[in-house]
């Protein structure tokens, strides 16, 4: 199994599987992720306060079972989320994601923090500031004006706003993570 150059889509998903279960263990030997290996997996050092708080809400969301652990089967749900997933199930974990006190609504503080962690950890520079793009977020689909976005706003007002949803998705885009995952299993292969 030392290749995959099977014929199959079922013999590929299964080498590729037993690649991620190869790369997780060799990882996490313990087979339980902690945040700081979660970090380390990711290449993810020297990050700044606001950032790290972030990458612990990530793996907060990761860790279905909130044992303070991402297990084997927790990190394959999380690569299938962000390989697959479908528009739905990303908005459903983004609104996780940005609820980070788990009152159910995102408030422009929460939704601030995220944007300018994301900002921070892919290190590109943004036309509109954090301030301007969290405004501009409330301003399109906080329908009720309270100040808060419920799931529903949320969810309904990103699908109707194409331009919203495409730069959500790209801003918690985390292929580039997995590739560097694939580009290391490949090489050990």
């Amino acid at each position: 199994m030392g290749n995959c150059n099977n014929s199959t889509v079922e013999e590929l998903q299964a080498c590729e599987s037993h690649q991620w279960y190869r790369k997780f263990m060799t990882e996490c030997p313990s087979g339980l992720l902690t945040f700081y290996e979660f970090k380390k997996f990711f290449g993810l050092r020297n990050l700044s306060e606001t950032s790290n708080a972030y990458i612990e809400t990530m793996f907060t969301t990761f860790d279905m079972n909130n044992d303070g652990f991402i297990d084997f089967m927790e990190y394959v749900a999380a690569l299938s989320l962000v390989l697959k997933g479908g528009v739905q199930q990303k908005l459903r974990w983004y609104f996780k994601l940005y609820d980070i006190d788990g009152s159910g609504c995102i408030d422009r503080e929460e939704l601030l923090l995220i944007i300018k962690s994301i900002r921070a950890i892919n290190g590109v520079s943004h036309e509109m500031s954090a301030d301007d793009f969290a405004n501009m977020v409330f301003d399109k689909i906080d329908i009720n004006g309270d100040g808060e976005l419920s799931y529903e706003e949320f969810m309904e007002g990103v699908q109707n706003d194409e331009m919203l949803l495409k730069t959500l998705t790209e801003s918690l885009d985390l292929t580039h993570i997995v590739q560097k995952i694939q580009g290391e299993i490949r090489a050990n292969t």
